[in-house]
């Protein structure tokens, strides 16, 4: 019998998935590690939030599996699909945070949703949450007085409230300044490995993203273009890896969009 660690807590089996004729994930196959933080990269379009939306059962795929704990979400009734989102925590882009209750309100949102605990125990986990990303100090504030980095990382300790074993992260970096934004990586290793988590960063950003994941996936035109360590990635010799990894203007991934040349659209004009 395989040991439970050794079965990906995640795992795409030969999956597609589209939007009418508009294939995003054509035949992916992908393993989420327990325990270590997995980064989803590639260009905008490319399928990375498609991936986190399979996983939480807000879409299906039209073919292949899409695995939580060995489980087929595609299949999962409401019952069990509510089930296995208790065991995961998103967070999602630029916080979402329920912009007309307070802080505290929020991170006890999920507790108040999904248990019975009493009201003084609510109290002391969603305290602790939010010292675990430093704002205990901010419960009483509306969300409306947060920074960007702050509503991140309220949105952080909401998404760990009810001790997940996967955590979603959805560019959890965006529009941060460079304090916040490394605050927020640090955050997502430290809680990952403190908490024994199991972690997906989709994200843009190279250095902070390569610097905590522990397995980088690029996803492209569909397809895995590359898929290891970040130094495996960063080395890759794929062409269109080595064009986003380098960020270079023009390459697979074109400049100009398609249409027609310029002799096309030009040349009749007269002088």
């Amino acid at each position: 019998m395989t040991p439970t660690s050794a079965i990906p807590l995640v795992e795409l089996r030969n999956l597609t998935f589209g939007y009418g004729n508009r294939v995003i994930l054509d035949n992916v196959s992908l393993q989420v590690p327990r325990g270590k933080v997995t980064a989803l990269m590639g260009a905008s379009g490319g399928g990375k939030t498609t991936v986190l939306r399979l996983v939480g059962g807000q879409i299906r795929a039209q073919s292949g599996q899409t695995l939580f704990d060995g489980q087929d979400v595609t299949t999962m009734d409401a019952k069990a699909l509510y089930a296995a989102r208790r065991r995961m925590g998103m967070l999602f882009q630029f916080g979402a945070l329920f912009t007309d209750i307070s802080v505290f309100d929020n991170v006890a949102f999920p507790l108040r949703e999904h248990t019975d605990l009493p009201e003084a125990l609510v109290r002391d986990i969603v305290l602790m949450k939010l010292n675990a990303v430093g704002l205990r100090g901010a419960r009483d504030l509306m969300p409306s007085s947060l920074s960007g980095g702050m509503a991140r990382r309220v949105a952080l300790a909401r998404a760990i409230a009810l001790d997940p074993e996967l955590v979603m992260y959805d560019e959890p970096f965006a529009g941060l300044d460079p304090i916040s934004l490394g605050t927020s990586a640090r955050l997502i290793r430290d809680l990952n490995d403190a908490m024994g988590l199991t972690s997906i960063v989709v994200s843009h950003d190279l250095d902070e993203t390569f610097h905590i994941a522990d397995q980088v996936i690029v996803l492209a035109n569909g397809r895995i273009a590359a898929q290891g360590t970040p130094d495996e990635v960063r080395h890759s010799e794929d062409p269109l890896v080595h064009q986003f990894v380098n960020a270079l203007p023009d390459g697979p991934v074109r400049f100009h969009y398609p249409g027609p040349t310029l002799t096309e659209d030009f040349g009749g004009l007269r002088p």
